[in-house]
């Protein structure tokens, strides 16, 4: 089969490899979906190869994707057949952990004590070929409501903002100002949407930002077109400010004013990933009795609860998508993909 290779200095390559063959507590997918994920550039643009970020931790040629979303076509021996058969529809969590610890147990196997074995798409082969190897325990059911496409944003994107406002036990008469209208901010748009909650999507792409509206974002500010985004969110919340925020822009400056623009008591949760910040610890925190929480992904359970509320409230989840590639197209796909200036794209194998 072939798979993409990301070589580093925003190359990739399509590979050979051999067909996958499942160990006994494995099982075989076939692709049918395999989202493209923000976090999948710092591996494609990495100035000295991936394999100095940890992609595949040397330099074997490892099979990106981490949005593996398909139907299982080979089951290994010691796989329960009541948990899983053929043709069974299946989104994958892509971490693998010791199984067995307190996080791993709970379906937090990227935080595993022992150190993650794998993290698929990265350090072990992923999803962007026709098949893929995986422990059947790294498995989520995707229910026939779900799309293939659905299935892969629910994977990492959709799932990560399922679990950012999870952490922020947001309520439906609370509004939430979202930072940064990417894949994982427009799904937590529509996610809080269909909680209750009133949306302030914030972005200073103006394209991006009028597709919020889609998605069901109340009020739409671009920060380069406003003259004091604080004091418009104090006068949208009668001088308090939100009672939440989830940052997912990864910059600094969107991070600050996601913490300096909650009320009292409010909540912030950080989501994009690198980069730094920097905060008048008394005054943005300390003395507003502010919390601010980092979340990381989800846990294998909140990935099918986010899947559940996803089919219980009739969202459009394959809405994010703006483009759809084959693997042959996979060079033009990540040159687009690159400029981050469109929605959320899938390559189909």
């Amino acid at each position: 089969m072939q798979g993409i290779v990301f070589l580093g200095d925003k190359k990739l390559e399509i590979q050979d490899f051999d067909d996958p063959s499942p160990g006994p507590d494995d099982v075989i997918i076939e692709i049918k979906a395999s989202g493209m994920c923000g976090s999948d550039l710092k591996f494609y643009r990495a100035n000295n190869g991936p394999s100095s970020l940890g992609l595949g931790g040397d330099d074997r040629p490892v099979i990106a994707g981490h949005e593996p979303c398909g139907t299982i076509v080979e089951i290994g021996s010691n796989v329960p057949k009541k948990t899983f058969q053929l043709d069974t529809r299946v989104m994958q969590h892509h971490y693998e952990g010791c199984g067995t610890c307190s996080h791993c147990s709970t379906g937090w196997q990227q935080l595993c004590i022992d150190g993650v074995k794998a993290v698929f798409g990265v350090t072990g082969h992923g999803a962007h070929a026709k098949y893929m190897k995986c422990p059947a325990s790294t498995l989520v059911h995707l229910r026939d409501e779900i799309s293939f496409v659905a299935g892969a944003a629910i994977s990492c994107g959709t799932g990560t903002a399922w679990g950012a406002l999870e952490r922020l036990d947001l309520k439906a008469s609370q509004t939430i100002a979202i930072f940064g209208m990417g894949p994982v901010g427009l799904s937590a748009v529509m996610l809080a949407n269909k909680m209750g909650s009133r949306v302030i999507a914030i972005d200073i792409n103006k394209q991006r930002l009028e597709r919020s509206v889609e998605f069901g974002a109340d009020i739409l500010i671009n920060p380069n077109e406003s003259n004091d985004l604080l004091e418009e969110i104090k006068d949208l919340t009668k001088g308090t400010g939100v009672d939440a925020s989830l940052e997912a822009s990864s910059s600094p400056k969107a991070r600050s004013l996601a913490v300096k623009s909650v009320k009292t008591w409010g909540k912030v949760c950080f989501v994009g990933e690198g980069g730094d910040v920097t905060l008048d610890v008394s005054i943005d925190l300390l003395r507003r009795q502010v919390t601010l929480i980092g979340s990381w992904t989800f846990s294998k359970h909140g990935q099918a609860q986010c899947a559940d509320f996803v089919v219980d409230k009739k969202l459009n989840v394959d809405n994010l998508f703006t483009h759809t590639w084959s693997l042959n197209q996979a060079e033009e796909a990540y040159k687009i993909f690159d400029k981050q200036s469109d929605g959320k794209a899938v390559i189909i194998p």
